[in-house]
């Protein structure tokens, strides 16, 4: 088919179904760090882009003999190099598939698909290539581990706002017709503050992990045996400015600042979980035939579960395929809260509910 007899909705439908397949790509990279660092393998290959200068993990003896001799200080790891590697595949493929989404969006720029967002996510994903560069030759400062892991879920929601833009070009006119906002006009605010309450969570979880402070407590409620453990050291678990090196492998925080650490995370956890306990429970009494009964339940059943594998992580200390799902389902709970915070957008604005509701909501909640 040539590019002129392109509909604009085939167009659409086309890079709908390729942003689809970037984002379960962006999860499966977002897991394989997750795994990568949960077994320790976060230096398997002490260079960047291959691994020990080969394009693959060395294995005979003679691979293994000139890889040792090009770095000593880090012998062969066959075992901590395969995570490594697997996950610089996986992402790999992720920027050549974002690439090539980008290049059907330039060329076909005139059917009406969006350009700037394809092009502004390559730019992305070549700052994210970068900071993998860095994690590994700043040998996992935890600042860059930390920006490393939130640009891999910023490269998600992206990709996740393209395909849903995509997917609603790709309609016909006749299906984009859209319900009455209803009583949940004046939700919009509240969406967006639980989205930030989200960013913010994922945000510690990054911390938490690059400093290996998921640890730090090993029961509930309590931590360390008390409800607020004494002698917590937020002021060096929240320093931002601490040196480069010379390996964090393992971490370099006191026990106090990964306490710190660990508890806030906590908190943060709790947070959330009330804060969409009440908006999800408002939003269910009130949502009318706005159409968005899918989207509520699917955030409160990503809640949930990502809760409950966050007490998993601690009964269980820290099993490495609950860790791995933690970590995925936390990618899960963005996807859903963006997903619901674009079906309500949908949603024509009225003038007279925006100001009434919030204000019904407030009482609401007050109550």
């Amino acid at each position: 088919m040539s590019q002129s007899s392109l509909s604009p909705s085939f167009a659409a439908r086309v890079m709908a179904r390729w942003a689809t397949l970037a984002v379960l790509l962006a999860v499966v990279v977002i897991t394989l760090g997750a795994w990568t660092r949960l077994v320790h393998a976060g230096l398997g290959c002490p260079d960047w882009p291959g691994c020990y200068g080969f394009l693959t993990v060395p294995q005979s003896e003679s691979s293994i003999a000139i890889a040792n001799a090009r770095f000593p200080e880090t012998p062969v790891d066959v075992e901590k190099g395969w995570p490594e590697m697997i996950h610089r595949y996986a992402a790999g493929t992720l920027g050549l598939v974002v690439f090539s989404l980008a290049a059907y969006a330039v060329r076909h720029r005139r059917r009406g698909v969006p350009v700037r967002l394809p092009l502004f996510i390559t730019g992305f994903i070549l700052l994210q290539a970068a900071f993998g560069m860095w994690t590994v030759t700043l040998k996992l400062w935890p600042q860059i581990v930390a920006l490393h892991l939130l640009g891999g879920f910023t490269t998600l929601s992206l990709l996740t706002l393209l395909t849903l833009r995509l997917r609603r070009l790709a309609k016909p006119e006749t299906t984009l017709e859209k319900p009455r906002a209803g009583a949940l006009a004046g939700f919009r605010p509240w969406l967006y503050g639980g989205l930030l309450l989200v960013v913010l969570q994922i945000a510690l979880g990054a911390w938490t992990a690059a400093n290996y402070a998921a640890v730090a407590c090993t029961e509930l409620p309590t931590c360390q045996g008390q409800w607020w453990p004494e002698g917590m050291d937020f002021r060096h678990g929240f320093d931002v400015t601490q040196h480069v090196g010379p390996n964090y492998l393992g971490g370099q925080l006191n026990a106090d600042g990964r306490v710190a650490i660990h508890i806030t995370h906590r908190l943060g956890a709790m947070v959330v979980l009330v804060y969409f306990g009440a908006l999800l429970s408002l939003m269910w009494r009130r949502r009318g035939n706005t159409g968005l009964d899918n989207a509520i339940r699917l955030v409160a059943a990503v809640l949930a579960i990502q809760i409950l594998l966050g007490l998993a992580n601690v009964l269980f200390h820290i099993p490495l395929a609950v860790a791995v799902a933690h970590n995925a389902m936390g990618a899960g709970m963005l996807l859903s809260v963006i997903y619901l915070v674009c079906q309500h957008q949908r949603l024509p604005k009225t003038q007279t509910a925006t100001a009434t509701n919030t204000m019904t909501i407030t009482q609401e909640a007050a109550a």
